[in-house]
Parts: C-alpha cells; structure tokens; sequence
C-alpha cells in the first residue's frame, strides 16, 4: 500500500456496509473524501457523516470526470455484488489514472479479475473490514490488526530517527508508548526485536501498543 499521506484525498465508490465504513473511518482520521454511490437513499442518509457524498453512476467515464475523480490519487471500489459494476469502475479508474487503487472482491476470482484490469490492492471484506482498510489506505502501514477494543499491532517501516541505533538506547517505550515486537530485513525472515537489535533503512517492523499511539509512531517520517 503506497499511500503517501493520510492528507491525500480518497474516491471511495459504493457505500455499503463495507465502504460507508470505510468512508466514515477515513474522515476520521481526517482524510477527505469524496464518497460516491447510485442510490439516493444510501446517499442522503450519510451526509450528515460524510463531507463530500454525492448519488452519481460510478460505470459512467463522464459522471467520474464531472466529480473530478481523475484529480484523485487514491480511490477504493467497495461495489458489492454487482460484479459487472465493480469491474467497470476499475477500469474507468484506471482510464482515468487514479495511480492508487484499492477494489473489493467477493471471491477471490473476481479479485484475479480486478487485479488484471489494473487494482493494486484487493480486499476480501470477510478478511478486511472497512475500519482496517481504513488505516491502511490512509497512512504508511503495511498491515493493520486490531488485537483489542484499544490495542493493535501494525507493520510499517522504520522511522528515519531510529534507524542505525539499538533499540536500547531509543526509550522508545518511554516517548512513543509502543514496542518494536519483531524485524524483518529485505530477503530474510522475521526475528524478534530486542535491545540490541539496529533498524536499517528497508526494514519492516511489527508494532505493538494502544491504537492512538502506534497510528501516531507509523506516520513518524
């Protein structure tokens, strides 16, 4: 997942379980967004929580023009059984070169499919629940796994002041209020993390502690 910043704005089309979760998630953490779905119900009851929420046919090129979809660097394609739809949308993202485009899949062959047309990430909804892909579109996270109502783990890279020095000496405990569980360097497998242990750039790492902090220590540049 490749998102640069939480700032950067997201297309998020379909507003199902699955993307009006998403969609809600993601102001939080106060990414715009622009939620699009063709139902005028589904729409009007969520714009007293969504910002930008508009009815529009996500299978018409020039409706995604005319919302101006194509300036978006990021949207997700959370259409749900209509798979023609689905289908349809991506490649209309794609023809519009949204660089960053996450899709939903209700089996993996759809996901096959989706991946083809030109997805770079695909999400299985039984897997990856709206809240989740929410921190994972929005931030540097790799991976995101709530543990606890308030405790998570997260896969990220290192932050560049703690790169080169052992975690020892980082009170890394102390100032961020998280723990550096395990390592991983480019072509090996994961070891655990201890005090002796030096983050290198290319690294990942697996964080542990309460959701507000580790969000905070993934954004850490």
């Amino acid at each position: 997942m490749s998102a640069e910043s939480g700032n950067d704005p997201v297309v998020v089309i379909g507003l199902g379980r699955f993307g009006s979760s998403l969609a809600v998630e993601l102001m939080r953490r106060g990414t715009e967004v622009l939620a699009i779905d063709h139902r005028p119900k589904v729409v009007q009851s969520l714009s007293g929580e969504l910002t930008h929420v508009v009815t529009a046919d996500a299978t018409d090129l020039e409706a995604l023009r005319q919302l101006g979809v194509a300036e978006f660097g990021r949207a997700v394609v959370a259409i749900g059984s209509d798979l023609e739809a689905s289908i349809l949308a991506t490649s209309l993202l794609v023809e519009l070169e949204v660089a960053d485009i996450w899709a939903k899949a209700v089996s993996r062959q759809h996901g096959r499919i989706l991946e083809r047309i030109g997805a770079g990430h695909i999400v299985l909804p039984e897997h990856d629940m709206g809240e989740r892909v929410a921190h994972l579109v929005s931030g540097r996270m790799l991976d995101y796994m709530e543990i606890d109502s308030n405790f998570a783990l997260v896969k990220t890279r290192p932050p560049h002041e703690y790169v080169g020095v052992p975690l020892g000496e980082t009170r890394l405990r102390r100032k961020h209020g998280v723990t550096i569980v395990c390592v991983k360097t480019p072509g090996s497998e994961f070891t655990y993390a201890d005090a002796t242990t030096v983050l290198q750039y290319g690294d990942i790492i697996v964080v542990a502690g309460p959701v507000d902090r580790v969000e905070r220590f993934a954004e850490l540049p």
